[in-house]
């Protein structure tokens, strides 16, 4: 999904934090020395797809926490990966204490990745539907992509794929091409991004600030 950038409001999180889908621990780093950071992963595709070093192992629909426990809970390019994703953010409702604050994120507009657990992709209007069946009020929501820098980045992505799918045009031919096409579209998108009116209903994916109502 790129670049690992924490959010803004997270840098700054004091007192407990739970970081679902913990991996290699990479936000921890991102936050101060003062804060209890607790990691958690789920043990059948952790370890093997993600390199997990987390403090517990366990599944988040059914988070070994008792109520109001943290003060904040991290959740990001998780939830497009279980099962039950109302299950989870209900569960990150419950462990968070009165106005604690959960950051969440899922990409929208992104191809198919670690399969086969990879199950949805939600528009706005589902952020929200799920967001008040768990008792969690939206504080914001900023799109990871305008809409012509996720055409940019989708159509590289296209580019690039058939090139570890075993396809023929690995070979000599293939990749010659690539080098070149993948800077011409990340310029000409790039610049159209600059001077091109975007549209609001697309984009590669979704951020959210999350408060305890």
């Amino acid at each position: 999904m790129g670049p690992k950038i924490p959010p803004a409001g997270l840098v700054g999180a004091e007192g407990r934090v739970l970081d679902i889908g913990a991996a290699d621990r990479w936000l921890q780093t991102h936050l101060g020395p003062e804060v209890q950071y607790v990691a958690l992963d789920y043990p059948a595709t952790g370890q093997v797809l993600y390199g997990a070093r987390p403090d517990v192992f366990a599944d988040a629909a059914c988070l070994p926490f008792a109520d109001g426990t943290f003060d904040a809970v991290a959740c990001l390019e998780v939830l497009e990966h279980v099962r039950m994703p109302d299950q989870v953010l209900a569960e990150i409702a419950r462990v968070l204490r009165p106005d604690g604050v959960a950051y969440v994120s899922m990409p929208f507009l992104y191809p198919i990745h670690d399969a086969p657990h990879d199950y949805q992709r939600w528009t706005p209007h589902g952020w929200r539907r799920s967001a008040e069946l768990a008792g969690l009020e939206i504080r914001a929501m900023q799109p990871a992509c305008n809409a012509l820098q996720a055409a940019g980045l989708l159509t590289c992505l296209a580019l690039a794929e058939p090139m570890q799918s075993g396809s023929r045009w690995r070979l000599v031919p293939g990749l010659p091409v690539l080098m070149l096409l993948i800077p011409l579209v990340n310029l000409v998108f790039w610049a159209m991004a600059k001077l091109w009116p975007s549209s609001k209903a697309m984009a590669s994916g979704y951020q959210l600030e999350l408060r305890k109502a």
